[in-house]
């Protein structure tokens, strides 16, 4: 048996080299083990009590904005309502919690794409981020449609599509199986179709090298490792079951898929855990 011991924080993920397979670390402390080759076997979790914030590592009872700690979710640019809806940015407004951060972070260029996770749905993501987003939320394809120079622009083009496909994941659904393919390039152009006029005034308003269409992309594919699906969803919870164990039967997103249930890692990052191998 392996025992090791760490803070949480969500899985590391990658795509294998010129394959459309999902490489999966856990990450404890500063500590990286590999998952995929332990799929198939037991594992065991023990939560051991106790949760430190991502930000400033101090003890909280609570978690809150996904690992950090009251304070600090009050404190942080990256914990404030922008980050879940960033067509409310206000830094132009002067108001942002932490400026110099946001330059580094919402002041970069973006990618608006289209992604088939549990149905096709359009999100938003830093540049640098592709394409960990999209295997994150368990998208089995996906293709960027538009760069554009910020955060907040990102989220305007973001709320034009809305009213045409969703931008939720199912995550339920996305963890029975994989979706259904379908032709995210036909999609692409029918959504150009129906907002042509809203694409055009958004391009005035912040210049045309600013909100730039991709045309040209390709359509990535993304096959996960996962030996077999639930047929039904059950949620495991540290804060209600300290130990967890079971069959690991795969991994999606950041789902950690168990013949017990299924387990949410990058929900508690910041909680100190004892992961038990074979």
């Amino acid at each position: 048996m392996s025992d090791f011991h760490g803070q949480l924080s969500k899985m590391t993920v990658g795509l294998q080299k010129n394959e459309s397979n999902v490489d999966y670390q856990m990450v404890l402390s500063d500590q990286k083990i590999l998952m995929n080759p332990i799929i198939g076997q037991h594992i065991q979790l023990q939560f051991a009590g106790e949760i430190h914030c991502q930000a400033c590592d101090r003890v909280t009872k609570k978690s809150y904005s996904g690992g950090f700690c009251f304070p600090c979710s009050q404190r942080l640019a990256r914990c404030d309502l922008c980050m879940m809806r960033p067509e409310t940015c206000h830094y132009d407004a002067g108001t942002c919690r932490e400026p110099d951060w946001a330059e580094n972070f919402c002041m970069q260029d973006h990618i608006v794409y289209l992604a088939n996770s549990s149905g096709i749905k359009v999100g938003i993501t830093r540049n640098d981020q592709v394409p960990t987003r999209w295997i994150d939320q368990g998208a089995t394809q996906a293709m960027p449609i538009f760069r554009v120079k910020t955060r907040y622009q990102s989220g305007l083009v973001e709320v034009m599509f809305k009213s045409h496909v969703s931008d939720r994941t199912d995550w339920r659904k996305m963890l029975r199986g994989s979706a259904e393919a379908v032709n995210l390039s036909a999609k692409r152009d029918e959504l150009f179709t129906e907002c042509a006029d809203e694409i055009v005034a958004i391009q005035q308003r912040f210049g045309e090298q600013a909100i730039m269409p991709l045309l040209n992309e390709s359509i990535v594919e993304i096959e996960y490792p996962v030996q077999q699906y639930p047929e039904k969803v059950t949620s495991l919870n540290f804060d209600k079951t300290p130990l967890i164990n079971g069959l690991l039967q795969g991994i999606k997103g950041q789902y950690l898929i168990l013949d017990t249930g299924v387990l949410n890692v990058r929900k508690f990052s910041g909680y100190q855990i004892t992961m038990r191998l074979p």
